[in-house]
């Protein structure tokens, strides 16, 4: 009896810490993710006269698209070997919005996405609510 109530606290212990330290690495994941695609956007967009990837043909004109986002970042520019992951849930795929579309006031609005972007102000973010341990939001990455 005495074994397994050391067995539990000692459980008790543990278990939170572990969970603080997934949590932790899940904020570093999404901080290098969105790291990564923004740089591929930048670049993407410096090599192709200031036009940043979504729009088919790099017309600005266009209603922009997550199929030519993700083949614009991946494909033979090799910018991205894939689309980075967002941590939390899963998901790589990016809601990608219209020239005039505001970003949604909060995030997890539009669950099937890990990203947010906007083209038009070359703006992407992390679709999950909540705050890191240092209390900023992942909305803001």
């Amino acid at each position: 009896m005495i074994v397994v109530a050391i067995l539990g606290i000692l459980a008790a212990i543990v278990v939170p810490q572990f969970n603080s330290q997934s949590r932790t690495a899940m904020s570093a994941t999404a901080r290098t993710n969105i790291q990564s695609l923004r740089g591929a956007i930048r670049l993407y967009a410096t090599r192709n006269g200031g036009v940043p990837p979504g729009y088919p043909g790099n017309d600005t004109s266009v209603i922009p698209t997550y199929t030519t986002l993700e083949a614009q970042l991946t494909g033979l520019g090799g910018y991205l070997t894939e689309m980075p992951e967002n941590p939390f849930n899963k998901k790589t795929a990016c809601k990608v919005l219209g020239n005039l579309d505001a970003f949604p006031a909060a995030p997890g609005q539009t669950d099937q996405f890990g990203w947010i972007y906007q083209p038009a102000t070359e703006t992407i973010r992390l679709n999950w609510p909540g705050a890191d341990a240092e209390g900023v939001d992942y909305y803001a990455y």
